[in-house]
């Protein structure tokens, strides 16, 4: 019999053939067919965040977007910008916020909004009903980083602190939504104004019922969520208890739950999603008065897998979610605080508008403007009164009552408290070591 001589494949078809079966090989070796549905089990965080205003009232839907994607069995379930519906069902009154307003002669009655969350929008337009914990203290949420070290003593860290008050005032004329920025600050100047759910706030919900659901594709399972380096590890977890300055203590233990598996180099399975961390309080300062504010720092030691084994980190806190009423600062050792506020520049210009009034000089125009600046420190009305009024002193006494607040704020009463709820999401950096022995899985 003629052997037939057949001919050799091209490069081209060697390299598709390769291809074709690297695709197959995993699932051959190791097993890992995506499962057909997975349960996100009761306790799940679900952090969301609104994409638009919406009115403040009982009854409003509520369209709230993940923050975050959220994984189950090293699984991603909901990718990013997923929508979760609800109802608002009630408003409670915000008391401090009241009486904070009406010291400033704004007599709106704030409230806030509890939100209950009840569905998840599909990808394929339909809504799944889910049940989760109602939701409040709504804020918007921003990431805390960590900054340099400001340099100087007191005057230093005050010019610091003047030159970033003008460059946000700055910006807040000239970024983008200028125009509603500028109603919500003519807003605030009236004794009674409408109230809204501002775009940007964000609540933390959890599921409360079993959630079933069909595995999403993971476009990249990556080293890390945040970083390609194969030399660092950015761990994304949940804080699993509140803290606070005001009642954490140094040296209390504390754990985190980890929201993203990261993969090694190989594409095994180095932590998975639902480790825990676990570290302490290594230094709690509560706020005192004279406008000493309180200051927190903490720190991971030691990563515990599902299994049960542990392996002793060295981590970095590098980032923290934030929803608090203070704007909160991090240094680069990962000590959390308030930022400081303005004690000098602004008491002494509110002074000085302040004795503006009793100078006579001037005709009745520039009397008037006198007066109305002066005068301003109880919104709109106050200006209204001080330049219709015609009487300096009462502008003046209007004047020094605003210079007297900021002073109060900011030299006599007791400092904000650093304060992270359950379930804040938190960044920890740490160096991969001996990741061999924390594979659990290969995809």
């Amino acid at each position: 019999m003629q052997a037939t001589l057949l001919p050799s494949p091209s490069r081209a078809t060697r390299l598709l053939v390769i291809a074709l079966f690297s695709l197959f090989l995993p699932v051959h070796l190791f097993g890992q067919t995506p499962p057909a549905t997975v349960t996100l089990p009761v306790g799940t965080p679900l952090p969301v965040q609104l994409p638009a205003n919406l009115p403040l009232r009982v009854g409003t839907a509520v369209r709230a977007q993940l923050l975050y994607p959220v994984y189950a069995d090293n699984t991603l379930i909901l990718p990013t910008n997923t929508t979760l519906t609800g109802t608002v069902t009630a408003l409670r009154p915000d008391h401090p916020h009241r009486n904070r307003a009406r010291l400033r002669a704004d007599f709106t009655p704030f409230s806030t909004p509890v939100v209950q969350f009840n569905g998840l929008l599909l990808s394929d337009g339909s809504t799944l009903p889910i049940v989760t914990g109602t939701a409040s203290e709504g804020a918007p949420i921003y990431r805390i980083i960590a900054k340099p070290h400001t340099k100087g003593g007191l005057i230093g860290q005050e010019f610091e602190i003047a030159k970033q008050s003008l460059h946000d005032t700055f910006h807040f004329f000239i970024d983008p939504g200028k125009a509603d920025r500028a109603q919500q600050l003519l807003y605030s100047q009236l004794p009674y104004h409408p109230q809204r759910i501002a775009k940007g706030t964000a609540w933390t919900v959890e599921t409360t019922a079993p959630i079933t659901l069909a595995p999403q594709p993971d476009p990249s399972p990556t080293l890390t969520a945040a970083t390609p380096d194969p030399n660092t590890w950015m761990i994304q977890a949940y804080l699993s208890q509140p803290l606070s300055s005001a009642t954490s203590k140094q040296g209390q233990p504390i754990q985190a739950t980890v929201a993203e598996p990261i993969y090694n180099p190989d594409h095994s399975l180095a932590i998975p999603q639902g480790a825990t961390v676990i570290g302490s309080i290594t230094r709690s300062k509560p706020a005192r008065r004279f406008g000493r504010a309180g200051a927190l720092q903490f720190d991971f030691r030691q990563l515990v897998l599902p299994t049960g084994t542990s392996q002793n980190v060295t981590t970095i806190v590098t980032g923290v979610d934030s929803a608090s009423s203070e704007a909160l600062a991090m240094s680069t050792e990962g000590k959390v605080q308030p930022k400081p506020k303005d004690k000098i520049l602004l008491p002494l210009l509110l002074i000085n508008l302040a004795s503006r009034p009793l100078d006579q000089e001037g005709g009745a125009l520039h009397q008037a403007g006198k007066n109305g600046a002066a005068s301003n420190s109880l919104g709109l009305a106050g200006f209204i009164i001080g330049i219709s009024g015609q009487s300096p002193n009462l502008a003046a006494g209007f004047g020094a009552y605003g210079a007297a607040l900021a002073i109060y704020d900011r030299w006599i009463q007791r400092g904000a408290e650093v304060e992270f709820a359950r379930n804040t999401r938190i960044v920890l950096q740490t160096t991969p070591r001996h990741a061999s022995k924390l594979s659990g899985a290969t995809r």
